[in-house]
């Protein structure tokens, strides 16, 4: 624990270390830093943060962070609205676009299912996927899950609510590793992996004789 002669920095630091990955040496550095910038650069600074907090958005038809009540997905009519991509989170979002590969829509799930962790179908947004399907005249949904056990279980569950819907279930290519994160996937391999992607019938079949 390091000590300090101010207790206006001992608390900025503390705060900055409850960010993820930042110790206390990481915050001690970004609170110097701040302290050497100009006062109207750290108001903005924290201006910014704050106006963010109090004014993101989440969008209503596919959940994704927004600025608006429509997301800048949801709201782009060049969109193709009958594709609708799932994701586990923003983050996979962000992801999948810098990919620039894909031209569909997205539905963030806000999880996966995971019964150790008390995570089950009913604390994510599932219903509202089904509504979507239902409604909005959709013939493909692709399955762009993080390859984990958690994350094939909620593929899964998903593709057996959506077979009375008689649509196309498609999941990406095993470019990415089983294991591994989405948002954490190359945008190469990710891109491939979504251009490459296979029907969830044959994946299943695949996986099942492997």
């Amino acid at each position: 624990m390091l000590k300090y002669s101010s207790k206006l920095i001992a608390d900025a630091v503390t705060e900055f270390t409850k960010l993820p990955g930042i110790g206390e040496k990481t915050a001690l550095r970004l609170v110097i830093h701040l302290l050497k910038q100009d006062k109207e650069k750290v108001k903005q600074f924290g201006d910014v943060v704050t106006k963010m907090r109090h004014d993101i958005q989440y969008c209503k038809t596919c959940h994704n962070i927004s600025d608006h009540e429509l997301c800048s997905v949801c709201s782009n009519k060049m969109r193709e609205q009958s594709i609708i991509c799932v994701v586990e989170n923003f983050r996979d979002v962000i992801a999948i676009e810098n990919t620039e590969i894909f031209r569909g829509t997205y539905h963030v799930l806000g999880g996966i299912i995971s019964p150790i962790d008390g995570i089950g179908p009913e604390q994510l947004n599932v219903e509202s996927l089904l509504m979507r399907v239902k409604e909005q005249g959709v013939k493909e949904v692709l399955m762009a899950l993080s390859p984990t056990i958690e994350g094939d279980t909620t593929v899964f569950y998903l593709s057996k609510r959506l077979q009375p819907f008689g649509i196309t279930v498609t999941t990406i290519a095993r470019g990415v590793a089983f294991g591994g994160e989405l948002e954490y996937t190359d945008e190469l391999t990710l891109a491939r992996s979504i251009a490459t992607r296979v029907p969830y019938e044959n994946a299943l079949v695949k996986s099942s004789t492997s």
